[in-house]
């Protein structure tokens, strides 16, 4: 079980903050074609106890964007997270820290399966393209810091996760200030951005055949969603 400590904040130009992640020294951590599309399932009681108790237990499939056979996963993950908790102190509070124990399974749909004969169920979908980085040898404050830019239907985000004063350095290379910081979850996110459209709330996925480009689909979706 490891500790996760990370905020979120908005991406309003995908591009430019791209520039600015590589102007700092920032490199995939994968090779070839860096974004990863994923697919994620998150599973609870029929009554939400788990909700109802600050958990969350996840499905998830990665596949490489234009890697691979088309449509056969790279990598599922079993996730399960504990009730987020604040730091002691004030100065901690401004993070998302709680305990979460991963692991990669073989096969999601026989994974789902035995969710399913144990009585839980797929309440929420969401997908999103993700692309990773770490920054370089040459900013060792940043070891253990990772820089994920997640694009979603309901906008874009980046998540900062590692030590709290790495993510508080990076945010501000980054031209962030800590009222930018977010420690919603993207269910959160997504439901703000429906009542933002009145718009009924489903799940947050892209719409069909606009997966190709997620920044296309991001604007595009804000009249469709499923």
């Amino acid at each position: 079980m490891a500790k996760e400590t990370e905020i979120k904040l908005p991406v309003r130009d995908i591009k430019a903050f791209e520039r600015k992640v590589k102007k700092l020294g920032g490199r995939s951590v994968r090779t070839g074609n860096a974004r990863v599309h994923e697919l994620n399932v998150i599973f609870d009681t029929p009554d939400g106890g788990l909700a109802k108790h600050g958990q969350l237990l996840r499905i998830r499939t990665e596949s490489m964007e234009g890697g691979g056979k088309k449509g056969v996963p790279q990598r599922v993950m079993l996730t399960f997270k504990q009730p987020a908790v604040r730091a002691v102190d004030d100065d901690g509070s401004r993070f998302k820290i709680r305990e979460e124990t991963e692991v990669e399974v073989a096969d999601a749909a026989m994974l789902r399966k035995i969710f399913e004969g144990l009585g839980l169920r797929g309440w929420f979908s969401y997908e999103k393209y993700r692309t990773t980085w770490k920054l370089g040898t040459a900013t060792r404050w940043a070891k253990d810091l990772l820089i994920e830019l997640d694009e979603t239907p309901a906008g874009t985000f980046v998540e900062l996760e590692g030590p709290p004063e790495a993510i508080d350095k990076a945010a501000e290379a980054l031209g962030y200030s800590r009222k930018d910081y977010l420690l919603k979850n993207y269910l959160e996110l997504y439901a703000e951005d429906c009542r933002r459209r009145s718009v009924p709330p489903g799940n947050m996925l892209f719409a069909p055949g606009k997966k190709k480009s997620a920044a296309l689909a991001t604007a595009k979706n804000k009249k469709s969603f499923q």
